[in-house]
């Protein structure tokens, strides 16, 4: 078992998006902390009080074969984490895999006391809060290109306003009867 480095450059890829959470699964954890995913599951399950469904939750059947269905494995020159198509083709389908929120993997935290854990935790946790960050920046980015948007939008509709009257003015003069030039 590989022990992948515990940095929040190399965990980002192993962040998922599963009913509107940010989760990590219990194999790339397993991994992370260098244990058999079977071996941390049942620490989870001889501590399942503590988990409740916003800390940890079982994929679905259909959720499960729609990751397996994603993305080819990154180049292995690139990074050394894989894609999460590999963790769902490496794990065999005796049980669908869980999912820990953030709270959920700062719970595993007191469920396996390693040095280890508590190495990965906090690489986790900083992880999470840089992704949160990057969503608020974009989030800010997002609001200052609006309020751009709106700002010049009202410019503009000085200038659609202006534009509009020119064609207007051109409309009454070419519907007023030109005087005829020449002697009458």
């Amino acid at each position: 078992m590989t022990k992948l480095i515990p940095k929040p450059e190399n965990l980002v890829p192993l962040v998922l998006a599963i009913r509107g959470e940010k989760v990590l699964l219990d194999a790339d954890l397993a991994e992370l902390y260098g244990v058999e995913t079977k071996a941390l599951n049942q620490a989870v399950k001889r501590n399942l009080d503590r988990f409740p469904d916003d800390f940890m939750f079982q994929l679905t059947a259909a959720e499960w074969e729609r990751m397996r269905s994603q993305s080819v494995t990154s180049s292995p020159k690139a990074s050394p984490m894989r894609s999460q198509s590999v963790t769902a083709s490496r794990r065999k389908l005796s049980a669908l895999p869980y999912a820990f929120t953030e709270q959920g993997i700062a719970m595993l935290s007191s469920v396996l006391r390693s040095p280890r854990a508590v190495e990965v935790n906090i690489a986790i946790m900083r992880t999470f809060v840089q992704l949160r960050r990057l969503m608020d920046s974009n989030r800010n980015l997002a609001r200052k290109i609006e309020a751009l948007g709106m700002k010049y939008d009202e410019q503009f509709t000085i200038v659609f306003d202006a534009i509009k009257q020119l064609i207007a003015d051109d409309q009454d003069r070419k519907a007023k009867p030109k005087r005829r030039i020449g002697f009458l």
